[in-house]
């Protein structure tokens, strides 16, 4: 199979579908690599690099998606992307197609297979694809509230590790899965004073088991959301359901309850946010204020420490992508329910339920097109 690894076109995005060292897995496994020129300079990696690992080196993205049967990126293909999108083509990235109708449109209209990373899933009921940038985005979120709530930046001007004499600043996360554990740990480990909210009984056990008396875990119900909302000083949205939109768990009626000057990190902007004021933002202007509250939602949030996410990313997908480079999608999906499960478009049929019910959109079962 030829496979193409375009340089991502996304607002400061940084990453790439593909490193060096997964060219050159598919290489020797019989497949042919097409990289656009420059596509890893963001993770410190050149076209000699590529060149070395066995690509061949292509000038520009309209000749990799004209070429190529299968498409690797990291980001939703953006409008020009999706222009060149032709019938049969296999695309494999992430797509968060729940809250952006236009793109969902395109992508039935282009006729492209689709697989989306965020909904590939695991004989352990999990995300695997999603859960590396899950990590990294958890562990920035953290960075990035800290940042926010500097003073220059429109913050109450709080140190979240405080300094003897002064209390730490106050951490709230809401939702306890793999972002708001790893923003957890980062939290703690700033010496904030944390609260985690969640509803799983099981998760709940496994984060009071982790943190103990370093972090409080409580049930998340109206009431104590609002509480806390009150007391925070940072706020972490973390809440996920897989392939669908975010629920709006705060509402901008809340934000009047807030501290002015109190941040919101929203981790789940990708599926349209879980706070009603949310907007997505980018890395080159990340914050915008609403009613003296700080917001922070940058849909890429992993961009900004690419090298990192890259390999992390490609750690969870480059096994896929051999098997479907190798058998076709067709009885790779056959062999592997959880990797049918992460196709949302296919020959102009949209093939996730979830996305359906956000869109009003007719669906059909993924199987069906097997």
């Amino acid at each position: 199979m030829r496979i193409g690894v375009p340089k991502e076109i996304k607002n400061h995005e940084y990453r790439v579908g593909l490193t060096p060292e997964s060219v050159a897995e598919l290489v020797a496994d019989g497949h042919e690599l097409w990289v656009e020129t420059n596509a890893g300079s963001g993770i410190g990696s050149d076209d000699a690099e590529y060149e070395g690992a066995g690509a061949i080196i292509k000038p520009d993205a309209a000749t990799i998606f004209a070429g190529c049967d299968m498409i690797v990126k990291v980001k939703e293909p953006q409008a020009v992307e999706r222009a060149m999108l032709r019938p049969g083509q296999i695309l494999y990235t992430y797509l968060h197609l729940a809250p952006d109708p236009d793109q969902t449109k395109e992508l039935i209209e282009s006729g492209a297979v689709c697989i989306a990373y965020e909904t590939v899933t695991s004989d352990k009921g999990g995300l695997p694809l999603l859960k590396p940038m899950s990590q990294v985005a958890g562990r920035l979120s953290i960075q990035a509230g800290a940042n926010a709530l500097q003073k220059e930046n429109g913050g109450r001007g709080v140190l979240l590790g405080g300094v003897p004499g002064v209390n730490s600043g106050k951490v709230l996360i809401i939702g306890g899965g793999d972002v708001g554990y790893n923003a957890a740990l980062m939290a703690v480990g700033m010496q904030a004073d944390v609260t985690i909210l969640e509803r799983s009984n099981e998760v709940m056990a496994k984060l009071s088991y982790e943190f103990g008396v370093r972090a409080n875990v409580e049930r998340s119900t109206p009431a104590v959301l609002e509480q806390r909302l009150a007391e925070a000083d940072l706020v972490i949205g973390a809440v996920l359901i897989p392939g669908a939109a975010a629920p709006k768990v705060v509402s901008r009626e809340m934000l009047s309850t807030m501290k002015e000057g109190a941040v919101l990190v929203d981790v789940a902007i990708d599926q349209g946010g879980c706070f009603e004021t949310s907007k997505a933002t980018t890395h080159a202007d990340p914050i915008y204020i609403v009613d003296g509250i700080v917001h922070y939602c940058v849909a890429n949030m992993p961009g900004a420490v690419a090298r990192t996410s890259t390999y992390a990313l490609n750690a969870a997908t480059v096994h896929h992508a051999k098997r479907i480079a190798r058998m076709g999608w067709k009885d790779a999906m056959r062999e592997d329910p959880h990797l049918l499960n992460g196709l949302n478009v296919c020959e102009g049929k949209l093939t996730i339920e979830a996305v359906a019910e956000a869109q009003g959109l007719d669906w059909v079962e993924a199987s069906s097109v097997l």
